[in-house]
């Protein structure tokens, strides 16, 4: 399933929409572990706005996901759960070894939300296809998250720019 590719049906919809929630427990799961994760001495380091950029960034994905969550609902599809998920994040990634490499790794996460959401919008906008659940509904959200999401590049940005 490309996203170059028009959004063809309610089946491809729900998988698309799954694969964005999957993108959202990974970021939630990934921000919420990263200071945790860190060095006894790096953890001691890491100052309050760097906090409070990953307990948005977890805050803001799990809303994502939610929101998401609800659309395939209407879609009479499933999803995997977040808990199914985080142990295999868990299970994958390495912790990072230092305060960069946590900004780092946000911002990745916080660009391919942004990349996703992006081609998922021209997937759906260039789509004739009626799905069952209202198409506007569906690209409002999108484009809310995506906003969210290109939000929360500037903000790694701006942290990591203050820190050069």
């Amino acid at each position: 399933m490309s996203l170059g590719q028009r959004v063809s049906s309610d089946h491809q919809l729900a998988r698309l929409l799954q694969i964005g929630i999957v993108l959202e427990e990974v970021v939630e799961s990934r921000a919420a572990h990263h200071i945790e994760s860190l060095p006894e001495a790096e953890r001691k380091q890491v100052d309050a706005e760097v906090r409070a950029l990953l307990e948005e960034a977890t805050a803001e994905s799990a809303e994502h996901r939610e929101r998401l969550e609800a659309l395939v609902d209407e879609l009479e599809a499933e999803t995997v759960s977040y808990e199914e998920i985080n142990a295999l994040v868990d299970a994958r990634y390495g912790p990072p070894e230092d305060t960069d490499g946590v900004l780092y790794d946000q911002l990745c996460n916080e660009e391919t939300a942004y990349k996703f959401y992006d081609d998922l919008i021209a997937a759906i906008e260039a789509s004739e296809t009626d799905f069952s659940i209202d198409r506007e509904r569906v690209l409002e959200t999108l484009y809310a998250i995506r906003e969210e999401e290109k939000e929360g590049v500037e903000d790694v940005t701006k942290i990591m720019e203050r820190r050069t």
